[in-house]
């Protein structure tokens, strides 16, 4: 434990500390109707600290220093004082049961939790671990695979819960956890998507489980307690197995009925009978180990009759023997009638297996003394319809009568390896029932790992001397009868207990009856913790119930999805079910608990200290195996049934941050890649456009041009790196409630716009400075930006002010410096939305000089978005007088072909001509704007006049000529110029990029970066 010292600090002038603070007059609990433990803004001591009015007359003296600063960060002594008085009740029993006493009672504070390990943890775990199965078809199982693969069996599902159970224990002692259990441990640790997905698996698990429970119930209650309340009877031995089904589903939806009506008046009940339910366990339990000590000395007597080697059904005859002697006379016994269809021995007409086989009568239970355990070491797996036979008998194989099939104990389902493996495993689920209670818990940290491990190594014991026992006592062809006909319709784990076998029926039936009450009490509040957490939008109904919080609506919910187990009516088929969404749910226990430990978060303290990364693997490694063993289909359904809810959560639901492990792993795998990515450039295979997007914001910070977001969107098709920026002028101090205000703006026409990307704004004193900064800065590491994409200066000859214009050729300055590629749309008001579709038309591309490739790739990219998909594609290209026009088009064409581009290929001739008049008109009227020449520079201006011209004219003639052939294409893509090295000539050189472009609708100046971005090898 950690040691603190409190020195006192000496004031001349004292005063009242607790006034001054406020603690007898401040409640930092949160008093109102409370809310779902998911919420940790709820009922979190870290609220804010305006939640009283301060007294804000009075500071400490000794804080002065930090008396401006008070009102945002409490001083350590409030912390405290918040910390000491909060409390995480628990959204289940406690509350629910105050809020249904009194009216007073709901406004009364909770009391503070008092509950211990053995109260709290121990015995809930071993509550909803023991259950049906280990009563009713433990016993099967053993007979069925044996001792020593049942062992193997009890090994993988209890060895996969400890592993969970460490996993867990991990995470619940890594601070404090509320009600939801599973669900609240995983998606904090893992995030909302991966919660509640876990936590409809946890559900669903929970409410089929109650199925479960109740069948078992059911056929405890018709089987062994009230045979003679079955409606439905078999008319022969082919419809058995129907009538069965159908009583279950009768009396299985009645008492599902009854529960439902239980649970809703009021879940005080349920948990004032819990105790009394697991007595019942353990005084079962306790009376198997009795009853199997006891058979050393004095084996209860229950004998089975064999017919050669085949079991018989022992409630359909008085006396193993063919014939009986009434008196001094011999004749026929019950079975001889049963099998003979006349009851005169002179002349019978009896079943040929009958008639060549002698009946023999063995005892059921030869007890531990016997050496019993020997044959039933190894398994005997059987097809459905396969009668139960006894090695080592004699017995003489022929065909028996159809008609006789109904007499012998035979199989009702095919039975595998597999198939046990996914019936046991519910009985070794339960283990978070301790942390379910947190809140009711002293000291959660410390009892969780203990109870839970307790309680699994007790059941995990308890089931291997089970299965010692079971095939050490009892004959394997009584462990292989499920129903126990083969001993007069006794439950078979039963014929073993001591004193009698009705402790172990009554005491299973209450045990079952009780879980399957948790079990509808658990599920509800689970899902409305779901509900309420307001991460699955359709389920928010299910967080609303009564007044005093209880889940109405969830209730209704989990009672539909629990009479769909009963109709399926068989325990065998419904316990793999379940089997799959709690190893789903342990699965990701394992996952979080691993996931934070590798990656080592600050956060991830648990007090717990024995666990590592290697066993949460190994758990997660186990669950997988086992929902794969037990039944593949299942398993592949319920992972669809996690991944839908998954996806759906990520595209609909809410967003939340709870600072979960994924979001940890995904920063450790971005720096993982970002370091890898610093190696070197990308080859050019690789390359793709990765931009950075300059947005001009007008006065009331909204974008001016959101069409350059939807070129950009249309270009990426969300592929590759997007950043958005955008400068705002003045000084960074003044100006970051506007830099937040001008970056929400962005991100929100980023969304509407469908970019998927980034948004940095920057504060800069001058535009030019923030756009430089932007080039420079934006990106980290290996994913910089290689593309810049920025708007035109519309009526930058109109405009008085200068800047404009010139901040464009400074951004073309910075880039063409940076080595970076450049986009300008021009008319980009004009370019498609995303919503718009070109049916026909083309994209025509102007390759005037070499850029690397850029004007090749750019057509291709915006041609796999949906709007330009049904553009073709032209290039045109220049030839001079000295060129081979043919030969330039033959070569271009090969050229595309490597290129595995697709598009119509022109090559342009340009020939010599005289400047014309218009050009030099162009000329005069674009310096005499610009004011550029001076007398005293007049020699070097007659020079640049002279190279004015010859610009002007190369411009005029390429326009005439794109004009021409473009002047209906939906997108020109064609060289942009660069500048002139001498600033001087910059407005020259806007004036030839506007007489480039004249006359056409949309344009992309494109500027390459100076590097390959294309190739033709593979």
């Amino acid at each position: 434990m950690p040691h603190f010292t409190v020195v006192p600090v000496e004031d001349s002038a004292t005063s009242n500390y607790d006034s001054l603070e406020g603690i007898n007059w401040v409640d930092y609990r949160d008093t109102g109707q409370g809310g779902h433990p998911g919420h940790l803004d709820t009922d979190s001591p870290f609220l804010s600290s305006a939640d009283a009015d301060r007294k804000t007359d009075f500071y400490d003296r000794n804080l002065a220093l930090f008396e401006e600063e008070l009102d945002i960060r409490p001083k350590v002594s409030s912390l405290l004082s918040r910390l000491v008085n909060y409390t995480n009740i628990t959204q289940g029993a406690r509350e629910h049961e105050e809020a249904e006493n009194t009216e007073t009672s709901r406004r009364k504070a909770p009391k503070s939790p008092n509950m211990g390990t053995l109260m709290g943890v121990y015995l809930p775990c071993l509550q909803n671990i023991f259950g049906v199965i280990l009563f009713l078809r433990l016993t099967w199982i053993v007979g069925t695979a044996g001792i020593v693969q049942s062992f193997l069996i009890v090994l993988m599902c209890c060895s996969c819960t400890m592993l969970t159970a460490i996993s867990m224990s991990a995470i619940a002692t890594n601070g404090v956890v509320p009600a939801g259990g599973a669900y609240f441990m995983i998606s904090r640790s893992l995030g909302a998507e991966f919660g509640g997905a876990v936590g409809i698996c946890f559900y669903l698990g929970t409410t089929f489980a109650a199925a479960m429970y109740i069948l078992g119930a059911i056929e405890i209650f018709l089987k062994y307690l009230v045979p003679q309340a079955a409606i439905f009877h078999a008319s022969d031995h082919h419809g058995g197995d129907s009538a069965i089904l159908n009583n279950m589903r009768v009396y299985g939806t009645i008492c599902l009925s009854l529960m439902a009506v239980v649970v809703f008046v009021g879940v005080k009940y349920v948990n004032k009978l819990a105790s009394l339910f697991l007595a019942c366990v353990i005084i079962s339990i306790v009376s198997i180990y009795a009853g199997a000590i006891k058979s050393v000395f004095q084996p209860p007597d229950f004998s089975i009759c064999m017919l050669g080697n085949r079991t018989l059904v022992r409630d359909q005859f008085d006396v193993c023997s063919k014939t009986v002697l009434e008196g001094n006379v011999t004749v026929p016994s019950q079975l001889w009638r049963n099998f003979c269809s006349s009851g005169n021995m002179s002349s019978p007409q009896c079943d040929d297996y009958f008639n060549q086989n002698n009946v023999t009568e063995i005892q059921g239970i030869p007890g531990l003394a016997s050496g019993i355990i020997r044959d039933n070491m190894w398994g005997d797996y059987l097809e459905k319809g396969q009668i139960l036979e006894k090695a080592g008998l004699p017995s003489v194989d022929v065909h028996g009568a159809v008609e006789s099939f109904g007499l012998y104990v035979s199989a009702d389902i095919a039975t595998s390896f597999t198939l046990l493996v996914g019936i046991f495993f519910p009985s070794a689920t339960g283990i978070m029932a301790g942390s379910n209670r947190s809140g009711d818990l002293k000291d959660a940290q410390k009892s969780i790992p203990i109870g839970t491990i307790l309680a699994i190594t007790t059941t995990t014991l308890v089931y291997f001397s089970s299965v010692v026992l079971f095939g050490a006592c009892i004959e394997g062809a009584v462990l292989r009868d499920k129903f126990g006909d083969a001993v007069s319709k006794n439950l078979v784990v039963g014929t073993l207990s001591w004193p009698s076998p009705w402790v172990i029926v009554i005491g299973s039936f209450f045990s079952t009856v009780g879980a399957g009450l948790q079990s509808l009490t658990g599920a509800p509040r689970l899902l409305q913790a779901i509900a309420k957490d307001n991460i699955i939008p359709f389920l928010r109904v299910f967080g609303h119930g009564k007044a005093n919080g209880e889940p109405t609506w969830a209730l209704l919910l989990t009672g539909l999805i629990a009479e769909l187990g009963i109709l399926i009516a068989s325990l065998d088929m419904v316990a793999p079910i379940l089997s799959m969404f709690f190893l789903m749910c342990y699965l990701f226990v394992n996952l979080a608990c691993a996931v934070q430990t590798l990656l080592r978060t600050p956060n991830w303290r648990p007090r717990f200290k024995y666990y590592h990364w290697a066993l949460s693997f190994l758990g997660m490694s186990m669950c997988l195996a086992l929902m794969f063993i037990s039944s593949w289909y299942y398993a592949i359904v319920a992972m669809c049934i996690a991944g839908m809810i998954y996806k759906y959560i990520e595209y609909q639901g809410a967003e939340k941050e709870w600072g979960d492990g994924i979001r940890g792993l995904s920063l450790s795998a971005a720096r993982y890649s970002l370091l890898r990515l610093e190696h070197g450039p990308p080859h050019t295979k690789n390359w793709r456009p990765q931009v950075l997007v300059l947005l001009k914001l007008d006065e009331d910070l909204h974008v001016k041009y959101p069409r350059l977001l939807t070129f950009v969107s249309q270009l990426k098709a969300g592929k590759g790196l997007t950043i958005v920026g955008s400068v705002i002028q003045g000084q960074f101090l003044d100006s970051y409630g506007e830099t937040q205000a001008s970056e929400q703006a962005v991100k929100n026409m980023m969304e509407i716009e469908r970019v998927k990307g980034f948004c940095q704004v920057v504060v800069a004193s001058k535009v030019r400075e923030g756009i430089a900064h932007l080039i420079q800065s934006c990106g980290l590491g290996g994913m910089k930006h290689n593309t810049v994409v920025m708007g035109w200066p519309y009526g930058w000859r109109q405009s008085e002010d200068p800047r404009a214009w010139k901040t464009f050729i400074n951004t073309v300055r910075c880039t063409t410096a940076a080595h970076l590629a450049l986009m300008v749309p021009k008319n980009v008001s004009f370019y498609p939305s995303n919503h718009e579709r070109f049916t026909d038309g083309t994209i025509d591309v102007w390759w005037i000089v070499h850029d690397g490739g850029m004007l090749m790739l750019l057509p291709f990219l915006l041609k796999q978005h949906k709007v330009w998909r049904k553009c073709k594609m032209r290039i045109f290209t220049v030839a001079q007088m000295d060129d081979n026009s043919i030969q330039m088009k033959k070569d271009l064409a090969t050229f595309l072909y490597q290129l595995r581009i697709e598009a119509e290929v022109e090559v342009v001739e340009m020939h010599d001509s005289d400047i014309s008049a218009y050009t030099y008109e162009r000329t005069l009227m674009m310096e005499q704007r610009s004011q550029m020449l001076r007398q005293m520079r007049l020699s070097s201006a007659e020079r640049e006049r002279e190279s004015n011209v010859r610009r002007m004219h190369t411009a005029v003639k390429l326009n005439e000529v794109i004009v021409n052939k473009s002047h209906d294409a939906r997108l020109v893509l064609l060289n942009m110029p660069g500048p002139p090295r001498n600033t001087d000539g910059d407005e020259n050189y806007m004036e030839f990029l506007e007489v480039l472009t004249e006359g056409l609708e949309r344009v992309l100046l494109v500027r390459g970066g100076g590097r390959e971005v294309i190739t033709i090898y593979s």
